[in-house]
């Protein structure tokens, strides 16, 4: 292996190398945020199975309210009627018309009491018919969505082992490489991968730097075109590569110095 010179470059390297260990980083690394994605898709998919979960729940506590509220009614209209009773029997032990008259008056208004008393019950049987039908909605979006949401679990669940799998094919597949890379093409290469967020390379397509956008100097080209020279980009510091086509990259700013 060469040394390297005044000029930030090293001879005598295999590009080819270099240029897999770029590709084994990044598909590792997307390999890595989709595992770290994962759960936190599993978890909005418990979350939405739980909100089909406390539908039916809330529901069900209404018409358990609804059913309480009824039994209270009623029993307040069992205990009127049993006072209604004793007051109608009282009427035939009275002695005066003042004490008679005062019987009626308890009597016409527990009556009264009854009456409104038996409305409500009425009326809480009349929503207790909705109560029902909002919960047989509720069970039917439960079921229903459960279903869906269960198999969105097992589908992401398949996802994780294949992704686990793709990444550990992917980290022996790079470390089987990294003996073939020169030590101090691997220390360059993993220096600048640190210190740009995971891209160490970037492909010379005309005479621009794909990823910073500024010009490669001319001298340049022709050492690149031989593929057998480190060079650095004088703007954004990545190893420079000359490709025949283009590639697709992510670009960043062309301010980057």
């Amino acid at each position: 292996m060469g040394a390297r010179n005044e000029d930030h470059r090293i001879v005598d390297i295999d590009f080819d190398l270099i240029i897999e260990l770029q590709r084994l980083d990044t598909e590792i690394h997307n390999a890595c945020l989709v595992l770290e994605g994962i759960p936190r898709l599993v978890q909005d998919v418990d979350k939405r199975i739980q909100a089909t979960d406390r539908l039916v729940a809330d529901a069900k506590d209404k018409m358990a309210r609804n059913q309480k509220k009824r039994r209270d009614l009623e029993n307040e209209v069992k205990d009127l009627k049993v006072q209604i009773g004793k007051y109608k029997r009282q009427l035939n032990e009275v002695k005066t018309n003042k004490e008679y008259t005062s019987l009626l008056h308890e009597i016409e208004e527990a009556q009264h009491k009854v009456d409104t008393l038996e409305e409500s019950i009425i009326a809480e049987m009349l929503a207790a018919d909705d109560v029902e039908e909002e919960i047989k909605a509720a069970l039917h979006r439960q079921g229903a969505e459960e279903d869906l949401l269960k198999k969105e679990k097992i589908v992401l669940d398949e996802k994780m082992k294949e992704t686990e799998a793709r990444h550990a094919a992917l980290a022996k597949e790079r470390e089987a490489l990294l003996p073939r890379i020169p030590r101090e093409q691997l220390k360059l290469y993993e220096a600048i991968f640190q210190k740009k967020g995971g891209t160490a390379l970037s492909p010379v397509t005309g005479d621009f730097c794909a990823m910073c956008h500024m010009r490669v100097r001319p001298q340049m080209l022709n050492e690149l075109r031989d593929r057998t020279t480190v060079i650095l980009c004088e703007a954004c510091g990545r190893i420079l590569y000359w490709t025949a086509k283009p590639e697709p990259v992510k670009a960043e700013p062309s301010a980057e110095k």
